[in-house]
């Protein structure tokens, strides 16, 4: 059974299809057409019933969430060295970061993009303002992380928690403080985007922005 990702350009399942391209899995590409609401389908809602992206599927195994799919390719693939072993220390700082990644700044993302869904409309500034000041105030910690132990997030060695984050580091190129700001997350940015699998998502995505 092949392997499928279920995905759209600039989503969340952005860093499931790099991680695709960069462990070499063989798959096939579904982009769902926001536009039209075809990720609220009833074929792709009895896929995923929470109507969002990505959706893996791979073996017959349904797999949602980014996060736990970006780990879980780690897992099968442990060749590439993208995760520490198993019970080290440095494996319990890969989880910290990814489930900060998805606790703490894909929240404060919906907040800014969805501020009208998490408060109402007539709160939408005052919870854009707030997503405004966790996901600066995020760029800020990152950048000391990096600073003081990089280049990558868990030190000498790339890991699947760095391609978690540059993905999320993208979301921000529009904000009106973008991560880029920061140098250390600028050239930490510039070194995931220059890998060939970064590239080849974005061609295969038809994304021109944040190069």
């Amino acid at each position: 059974m092949p392997t499928t990702l279920y995905g759209s350009p600039s989503t969340a399942s952005l860093v499931v299809h790099w991680l695709l391209i960069e462990l070499g899995v063989a798959h096939e590409l579904v982009l769902l057409d926001f536009e039209t609401r075809q990720h609220k389908s009833d074929a792709y809602l009895a896929l995923n019933p929470a109507g969002v992206v990505p959706t893996l599927v791979m073996d017959g195994q349904v797999l949602t969430e980014a996060a736990a799919i970006a780990l879980h390719l780690a897992d099968l693939h442990p060749q590439a060295g993208l995760l520490p072993a198993p019970g080290t220390a440095e494996r319990g700082e890969a989880y910290r970061w990814m489930f900060w990644c998805a606790n703490t700044v894909q929240p404060a993302y919906r907040a800014w993009f969805y501020a009208h869904e998490m408060a109402g409309p007539d709160s939408a500034g005052a919870t854009r303002e707030m997503a405004r000041e966790r996901l600066q105030a995020a760029w800020q910690r990152l950048s000391d992380h990096l600073q003081a132990g990089g280049p990558y997030m868990l030190g000498a060695q790339l890991s699947v928690v760095d391609l978690m984050l540059v993905m999320l580091l993208r979301w921000s190129r529009n904000m009106p403080v973008p991560s880029d700001t920061w140098p250390v997350l600028k050239a930490y940015a510039d070194r995931l985007k220059a890998r060939p699998a970064f590239i080849e998502v974005y061609r295969r995505e038809g994304i021109t922005d944040w190069r």
